[in-house]
């Protein structure tokens, strides 16, 4: 048995503390100034970091304007679904009208189909024809 296992917890964690803080004493008296290599060294490091930095940009650029173009076509997309849906409530509503209201039936009948009552004279005027002359 150590003598640590002894010990109460609070005596342990002072002793850890000085031990730790003992070995950081150590630490500093060690160091040794090793003047260009040590700064050469933490160039190198930042240079590393920022590589692949400039790396993952480059790997991602691609795909972050493959995400544009998809979400500019979704934006193109869902304006064409809303004028479609528009056109859709219109095309009902003129059907519904054509099975449900008589006056809109002879309405259709004279302006597209050309007909008339039996007691009606119909005139029409036709543009004239300005390319045969």
């Amino acid at each position: 048995m150590t003598l640590l296992t002894h010990v109460h917890d609070g005596f342990h964690l002072e002793l850890f503390t000085f031990i730790c803080y003992r070995d950081q004493q150590r630490m500093r008296e060690r160091r040794v100034d090793l003047g260009i290599w040590d700064k050469l060294t933490k160039a190198l490091v930042c240079l590393v970091i920022l590589a692949a930095m400039v790396a993952v940009a480059v790997w991602y650029l691609p795909l972050i304007k493959q995400n544009e173009r998809m979400r500019q076509e979704i934006l193109r997309l869902e304006g064409e679904i809303t004028r479609e849906e528009k056109l859709a409530r219109r095309n009902k509503a003129s059907i519904e009208a054509l099975r449900n209201d008589p006056n809109t039936v002879e309405r259709f009948a004279r302006e597209k189909l050309g007909l008339a009552k039996s007691d009606e004279t119909v005139f029409r005027f036709e543009e004239p024809d300005f390319e045969g002359q």
